[in-house]
């Protein structure tokens, strides 16, 4: 009885000290998410599998300045920051929540988006995302009254004199336009197909109230229509270093609730 009990103590405290360690361990872990800032990805809501994140912090609701940090897993179930802090420009009115956000607003969406494509003025920088180099020709058109070509990528040698002020004619843009990765920001749904003209049309049109042509780019130094625009050299660094095999996402929001966004 003696050394029953004995064996049944010592099985006690061993138990006990493997659940303590496990406790300990998962106590450790969180604590060490709760000690990053609120921008670090361990924190961030929405950013789910995805393997790189891109971090976008402004001051408040109402600033046009920002910061933009870039992070990627690291493979042991951590973060490793791959872009320190860097200045960035949003939108001439601040910020809005993207499903409240208006076309026309000067406001950048903050929300988490995904980043399915780029395009430039000048040659592939080398990333590993969808790449068209525009010319003279190309085009993003929003114009609410065709919704079926609204927030669209046009490449078609047509005249867009109609389209009035809701089209960017890319070439325009100058060394704004040199990089630009998208924005999976209201973008339609539906296939898109190009018809006769060479005009590019989905056959599920996006919201044509929430306005469109949101991107990350270069800056020239003043606040932007609604995109988040950084210096050159960083933009073809960002652009390099995105893998949609990795599942990239942006976001966008004041730091005090970046981690809900």
């Amino acid at each position: 009885m003696p050394r029953t009990s004995s064996l049944f103590r010592t099985i006690r405290l061993t138990a006990m000290v493997a659940i303590g360690g496990l406790l300990l361990t998962v106590v450790g872990a969180g604590s060490a998410a709760a000690g990053e800032p609120r921008y670090h990805p361990s924190r961030l809501a929405h950013v789910g599998t995805a393997g790189q994140v891109i971090v976008v912090t402004a001051p408040s609701w109402r600033s046009t300045h920002a910061t933009l940090r870039a992070y990627e897993r690291d493979g042991n179930g951590g973060w490793r920051e791959v872009v320190a802090a860097t200045p960035a420009r949003l939108g001439w009115s601040g910020l809005y929540l993207a499903a409240q956000r208006r076309q026309g607003s000067g406001k950048t969406p903050a929300g988490t988006f995904a980043i399915p494509s780029a395009f430039g003025r000048l040659p592939d920088p080398g990333t590993d995302l969808p790449y068209t180099q525009f010319d003279r020709n190309d085009a993003w058109t929003y114009n609410p009254r065709n919704p079926y070509t609204y927030n669209v990528f046009q490449t078609a040698d047509v005249s867009w004199a109609s389209y009035g002020s809701y089209v960017e004619e890319l070439w325009g843009y100058g060394r704004q336009y040199r990089y630009v990765a998208v924005l999976d920001y209201n973008l339609p749904e539906g296939p898109i197909r190009t018809d006769g003209q060479g005009i590019r049309r989905t056959t599920v049109p996006a919201n044509t109230k929430a306005g469109g042509g949101i991107f990350l780019h270069v800056t020239d130094g003043r606040s932007t229509a609604g995109c988040i625009a950084i210096p050159q050299d960083v933009m073809r660094g960002v652009l390099d270093w995105l893998d949609p095999a990795r599942k990239p996402v942006i976001v966008v929001g004041p730091e005090a609730v970046i981690d809900r966004m």
